[in-house]
């Protein structure tokens, strides 16, 4: 009897965490933030917890379960609409070479050694640092590789405008200001709030606007 309501507690519970994944949204294991690493790990050891344990109670797992996708779900909104609190829980991109050159200040704030970085790189089939452009460590913690077109340096876009706010460390990367961007934007005739994605490359401004987004 007991094996049979372990069975049971087993098939609610892969149907339950089937949908519950659903609600939160698609994304690829590799791709999780912190949060959604953390929740994916609670929601785990409640299922497993419940199963194992013959007397413990499906509805208890099954309301906290509840609790974290809740939570889940409207911190993800609350991120879309407060960059301060999707730095603070995610984090920002940070580059790691710039132009063929390590960045080995933001190595050391990434805590991201040098044989990490090589590791990495061997795995993207690059052969030495000297072939990379840009190398970008992503929040996800995956490093993103753009090698040099013929052996030069390229024009990387860089975000400088994301759902209307501007990209401070892409400023210092450029060495330009706010006041240079605004003036772009006015001779553009396009206000900041309405800039959904903006990026700077060959001496110009790109940027899609809110209105140019399917809602």
């Amino acid at each position: 009897m007991e094996l049979v309501f372990v069975l049971l507690k087993t098939f609610f519970f892969y149907w339950l965490i089937v949908i519950v994944y659903r609600f939160m949204g698609k994304r690829e294991v590799g791709e999780l933030s912190i949060v959604d690493l953390i929740v994916s790990i609670l929601i785990a050891e409640l299922a497993a917890m419940s199963i194992e344990q013959a007397k413990s109670s499906i509805l208890f797992s099954f309301l906290s379960i509840l609790l974290l996708v809740f939570l889940q779900i409207l911190v993800s909104k609350l991120s879309l609409k407060y960059d301060k609190l999707r730095g603070l829980l995610d984090g920002s991109p940070s580059i790691i070479i710039n132009r063929g050159k390590v960045n080995f200040k933001e190595l050391v704030k990434q805590r991201y050694n040098l044989d990490d970085l090589l590791t990495q790189l061997r795995a993207r089939n690059v052969k030495s640092i000297e072939q990379v452009d840009y190398a970008i460590l992503e929040t996800s913690g995956k490093l993103s590789v753009f090698p040099k077109q013929n052996g030069k340096s390229g024009a990387y876009p860089l975000p400088l405008i994301l759902d209307g706010k501007i990209q401070e460390d892409t400023l210092k990367e450029l060495k330009k200001t706010k006041t240079w961007l605004l003036e772009l934007l006015k001779q553009e005739k396009v206000e900041l709030d309405d800039v959904f994605y903006g990026f700077y490359r060959n001496h110009q401004l790109f940027f899609i606007k809110n209105s140019d987004c399917i809602s």
